[in-house]
């Protein structure tokens, strides 16, 4: 396997980015796995795995769901430990980048840990991963169509309609319209501070 993984992009100059690789290396360490063990949980490359940490290339969202279930954590917990925000106002600007590749689809708009999290996806979206979560969440679509399969119902979403998701219901979404803009709030999973957990 090549260390360039699909959806990956070099970093290079420009404006300051989140410190997505730290977050994963702080939290591989903290669980004492080698990057070579990263790799067997996650399917990736050691290599690319290498230059996630190292900034050297952005995931894209899907191998940063799998770097998360290898680090028993989830995504949404490692993009917000890529920045220690610790401000009671915070604004995050349109064009900022959340550490992942370009053409992710996902946009942080909530930085650091926080009592919710919000993010924003546009374009397509699979619904081949289902998600549980300990808090509540709440998803509007900003734009576009989608489905949702929330405790065995399946919901058709479209522009502007709200979805409220009790925490703990297991779900799956999927964007049905290439113009898809999804908004996502959820209540964290954590208390401000504490280590992610799985």
């Amino acid at each position: 396997m090549s260390s360039a993984e699909p959806g990956a992009r070099a970093t290079g100059g420009g404006p300051k980015q989140p410190r997505l690789g730290g977050a994963v290396r702080r939290r591989r360490r903290a669980l004492e796995l080698t990057l070579d063990q990263v790799a067997g949980r996650t399917g990736l490359s050691a290599p690319f795995l290498s230059q996630v940490e190292n900034e050297r290339a952005r995931p894209s969202m899907r191998s940063l769901q799998l770097i998360a279930d290898g680090l028993e954590t989830t995504a949404v917990e490692l993009l917000a430990a890529a920045e220690e925000v610790d401000r009671g106002v915070d604004l995050v600007r349109s064009g900022e980048q959340a550490g992942l590749a370009p053409e992710a689809g996902v946009r942080p708009l909530v930085r650091g840990r926080r009592r919710l999290h919000a993010l924003e996806f546009t374009g397509g979206h699979p619904g081949d991963r289902e998600f549980r979560h300990e808090g509540d969440e709440l998803m509007y679509v900003a734009d576009g169509s989608a489905e949702v399969e929330a405790d065995g119902h399946h919901h058709q979403l479209h522009r502007g309609d709200t979805l409220y998701l009790a925490g703990g219901v297991r779900h799956r979404w999927r964007s049905t319209d290439p113009d898809t803009r999804i908004l996502l709030v959820a209540v964290s999973d954590h208390a401000p501070g504490a280590p992610p957990t799985a």
